[in-house]
């Protein structure tokens, strides 16, 4: 699977977000556990959505004068392997 971009990642969860809200469950619905697809898509659309809240989280971060090194070790990896995941976030107005 390639690895998708964050704003990728942002868009995808945008869309999930738009599915769920617009979503009107029957009483039926209630009774039945959730398919498998659905299960994955709700999956996907939390996962997208902690990356998008890490994303915000970082930038608050750099906006607070936090070096990349102490981002890094902060999520659990290198400052140069944080930077070049979430600078253009970081750095976006």
């Amino acid at each position: 699977m390639a690895k998708r971009s964050l704003e990728e990642l942002i868009a995808q969860a945008d869309e999930f977000a738009d599915k769920f809200e617009n979503y009107d469950p029957k009483p039926e619905d209630f009774d039945k556990p959730v398919p498998p697809a659905m299960a994955l898509q709700l999956a996907a659309w939390r996962r997208a959505r902690a990356e998008q809240g890490l994303a915000d989280a970082v930038k608050q971060a750099r906006e607070a004068s936090l070096s990349w090194r102490a981002v890094g070790e902060a999520i659990g990896t290198t400052g140069e392997a944080a930077r070049q995941r979430y600078a253009d976030h970081a750095e976006s107005a």
